[in-house]
């Protein structure tokens, strides 16, 4: 097997020679049934405009498939195949009603296939902040890659990849929002100063509804401090997985969620909120419905 460190150490360019870009002949490329292909497993892209795939699959109809998608085969089921590269290529298709589709065959290594998925996005700016920054957790999770080697790979600088990688600490409501392209990355990184979760959150919502420039999330959070969360004296002696669901609950919700259990097993549940609108968004993420909806 091909240590990946050695294959990134080459550069990102001899990373795609060897896989991506090969010198293609006739004999390499055949035709593959569609239902034959299955997903790539570590594909870091977990969404695909609509409109984006479209427009693709109309250049796909009007001028052919220029460039063959990558598999490989898959080991535990013969005759079908693993998708490696070209999933944007292999879902158009899809809104073609193609049967099949021109692919390259290659022998591909397990601990390749995530850096090649992430190359491919990467170079065509296809991934989300989050989902590049996933991409990156993951080359050194799963196969030991230190910033600096991502960062030569995909040639970034490595404060670059770090500062991405922290995305990933946010707070989930914050998370949310630079999901939904309310908040930029850029608002993000700076939301990375407030370690109190909920005024973080608090802050992102309220960039993301008064339309604040970078420089002013950064004021703002700086304003604010690294804060820590209020603490209760009484907290430590109370039932770890009360406070786990308490957690839980304030992170979905971006709000001092309070979870008082009685004895017998009932309780109460206090959500506090801020204003008319913090009501009405809470609102939404509990009944999953607007407000609109059941009083207009």
């Amino acid at each position: 097997m091909v240590d990946p460190k050695a294959r990134l150490g080459k550069g990102l360019g001899a990373l795609l020679s060897d896989y991506m870009e090969p010198a293609v002949t006739e004999g390499d490329v055949r035709k593959i049934p569609i239902r034959d292909i299955v997903p790539n497993p570590a594909q870091p892209r977990r969404t695909f405009d609509v409109d984006e795939l479209a427009a693709l699959a109309e250049s796909i109809r009007e001028n052919g498939l220029l460039q063959p998608i990558l598999v490989r085969p898959l080991a535990s089921t013969p005759g079908r195949y693993e998708l490696v590269a070209g999933e944007r290529r292999l879902r158009a298709a899809g809104l073609l009603s193609w049967t099949e589709i021109p692919a390259m065959v290659r022998d591909v290594e397990d601990d390749i296939l995530l850096i090649l998925a992430l190359v491919e996005n990467l170079q065509r700016e296809q991934l989300s902040a989050l989902e590049e920054a996933e991409g990156y957790q993951a080359l050194g999770d799963q196969h030991g890659l230190s910033h600096g080697e991502i960062a030569r790979s995909v040639g970034k600088s490595r404060s670059t990849i770090a500062n991405m990688v922290r995305l990933l600490s946010l707070p989930i409501s914050v998370r949310k929002l630079l999901e939904k392209g309310d908040l930029t990355a850029g608002h993000a990184r700076a939301l990375l100063a407030v370690e109190d979760s909920i005024r973080a959150g608090e802050l992102g919502r309220a960039a993301a509804r008064e339309g604040w420039s970078v420089r002013e999330t950064e004021k703002r959070a700086k304003a604010a401090g690294p804060g820590k969360p209020a603490r209760n004296g009484a907290k430590r002696d109370r039932d770890p997985v009360v406070q786990a669901l308490e957690e839980e609950l304030r992170g979905v919700l971006g709000t001092r969620v309070s979870l008082q259990t009685k004895r017998g097993g009932g309780g109460t549940i206090e959500v506090p909120f801020l204003s008319s609108e913090d009501f009405e968004r809470l609102f939404q993420l509990i009944v999953g419905r607007d407000v609109s909806e059941v009083i207009g």
